[in-house]
């Protein structure tokens, strides 16, 4: 074990691994992670799942199969996705036993196609849950407006629900009050709320991204002195935000009934820029109660030098508001920053979507 990461997990983080593939799960690699690097759970996404698909020959009898059934190429991704959640739920199993459901959680996203589409997005979380049929799943759903009232009836219903593609903090409230709802929802149905669990992913990095591109573009030393800062700022804020939730009585009464907190993800938290330091959204964003899910790249990063002292959140909320301030008087746009962002992130994922089909097709075509 690192003693970075023990110090991480000490501090309240659970490290989960953005990145799933069959390789890693019948070469044992997962595993091997929970024991040796401390990670509890794995995310998954469109883009990771075409990239697994791309890749080596481990999906060949799986695909073989499914050609000789004549199954449709839709029909194709879906057992192909479910099967390595099953078994990343089931090397993670132990961990959500020993954690009483917190941890050992494993992501699937719903079809990124539907996100603008409430009804179809409720139907296909509810596809996905039975189709798994794991109790250590989440079932990933935007975080667009139409998405909203999706998370809600998921919730109701008993369904663990990540919800994804978080850029704002007025979303982010949206979001909790979309949950809060579905617990109330559930509770009136009589549904146990001891059994729904759920997490809100704060996207980091790519906020860094699009406002460093604008802040280069105006080009005052004002301005290129704020690089790197808004992804961290947001997200500190963003623990305010739930903070602030988890102190209001509507919390309280649900905690009271045996709900679990809506625990903030970090997401997104690889540096996209090589002059950051590739431990930036691990070493900044530290505090009790959240999730920070890396790639691979960057979980080893922190495992070698990584460097965890306490708290880095909690006393930081004035500083990130006055970087928050600062970009505005830079001519920072914040409320149009963030709708790019999740306007290229549906975008993005549909994308690698199609590009998960169209790779299964011609693979089905082979076999």
């Amino acid at each position: 074990m690192s003693e970075n990461l023990n110090r991480l997990v000490e501090a309240g983080v659970s490290i989960w691994l953005d990145d799933i593939n069959r390789d890693r799960l019948r070469g044992g690699g997962l595993a091997a992670l929970v024991r040796n690097k401390n990670v509890t759970g794995v995310t998954s996404n469109p883009t990771i799942f075409a990239n697994a698909l791309s890749k080596g020959d481990a999906y060949d009898t799986q695909l073989h199969d499914l050609a000789l059934r004549g199954v449709s190429v839709e029909e194709a991704v879906r057992a192909i996705t479910t099967f390595d959640i099953r078994w990343a739920a089931d090397v993670l199993r132990p961990v959500y036993d020993a954690t009483h459901g917190v941890d050992g959680r494993v992501s699937i996203e719903v079809d990124p196609r539907l996100a603008r589409k409430t009804e179809q997005t409720i139907a296909e979380a509810r596809a996905l849950w039975w189709l798994v049929d794991r109790p250590n799943v989440h079932i990933k759903i935007p975080a667009t407006l139409e998405g909203l009232p999706a998370i809600t009836q998921a919730i109701s219903e008993g369904i663990s629900v990540n919800v994804t593609l978080i850029f704002s903090l007025e979303r982010y409230r949206q979001v909790m009050d979309a949950w809060l709802s579905g617990l109330e929802k559930a509770k009136a149905a009589g549904v146990s709320l001891a059994s729904v669990e759920s997490v809100a992913s704060f996207f980091v990095s790519r906020l860094d991204s699009e406002i460093d591109g604008r802040l280069e573009k105006i080009g005052t030393p004002e301005a290129l002195g704020l690089r790197g800062k808004a992804g961290v700022a947001n997200a500190r804020l963003a623990y305010a935000a739930f903070e602030d939730v988890m102190n209001s009585p509507r919390w309280q009464a649900l905690r009271a009934a045996g709900a679990r907190p809506q625990r903030p993800l970090w997401a997104s938290t690889g540096v996209k820029n090589p002059d950051y330091p590739d431990t930036l959204y691990v070493e900044q964003l530290v505090t009790t109660g959240v999730v920070n899910t890396m790639p691979e790249k960057t979980l080893d990063a922190a495992a070698d030098h990584g460097r965890i002292s306490g708290d880095t959140v909690r006393s930081f909320y004035q500083q990130a508001w006055d970087v928050m301030a600062s970009l505005k008087d830079a001519g920072i746009d914040y409320d149009d920053v963030v709708r790019v962002l999740e306007e290229e992130g549906v975008e993005k994922f549909e994308t690698s979507w199609n590009e998960l089909l169209e790779t299964v097709k011609a693979e089905l075509g082979k076999a």
